[in-house]
């Protein structure tokens, strides 16, 4: 099922700066890392006979899970007066509002795709239709209204 495209000129252009991430995402991986660090810490308080160090590689083991999860829920998307930020899992990359030529957020795609000037695509991982769709497209939308609002205008982007 494809979304329809919103006509030139409709689309919200929210104001400047703007944090894209997918927050219900994100407070799902916090919430389960913490549940699990809290399991794990009451196991080690109340299983006798383990010792010190025991108990505190239950706990650490709570943490490693947090740690990880909070690394999960790290991407994002910052759109400036000056470019867009894309934060992913392991990189960060910085982009001028030229360098984006266009906004791709597809049927099946687990997360935007930018459409860049030099001919590459780069996954944006904060605008993600995961668990809250219809909060994604609105914000490719907005994030689509920016780029048409300050980069070059070349390309319309897809649904």
């Amino acid at each position: 099922m494809s979304t329809p495209a919103p006509q030139p000129g409709t689309e919200p252009c929210p104001d400047l700066p703007v944090t894209f991430r997918p927050a219900r995402t994100r407070i799902v991986l916090l919430a389960v890392g913490v549940a699990i660090l809290v399991t794990l810490t009451v196991i080690a308080i109340l299983l006798e006979g383990l010792g010190t160090g025991e108990r505190a590689s239950f706990v650490l083991t709570g943490l490693l899970f947090l740690g990880v999860l909070a690394f999960l829920g790290r991407p994002k998307v910052v759109a400036d007066t000056d470019g867009v930020t894309v934060v992913n899992l392991a990189t960060t990359r910085r982009l001028e509002w030229a360098e984006i030529i266009k906004v791709n957020l597809r049927t099946g795609d687990p997360w935007v795709l930018l459409d860049l000037s030099d001919g590459t695509n780069l996954p944006a991982m904060g605008i993600q239709p995961g668990i809250a769709k219809q909060r994604a497209i609105r914000d490719a939308r907005a994030l689509r209204a920016l780029v048409e609002r300050h980069g070059t205008g070349r390309g319309r982007a897809e649904d």
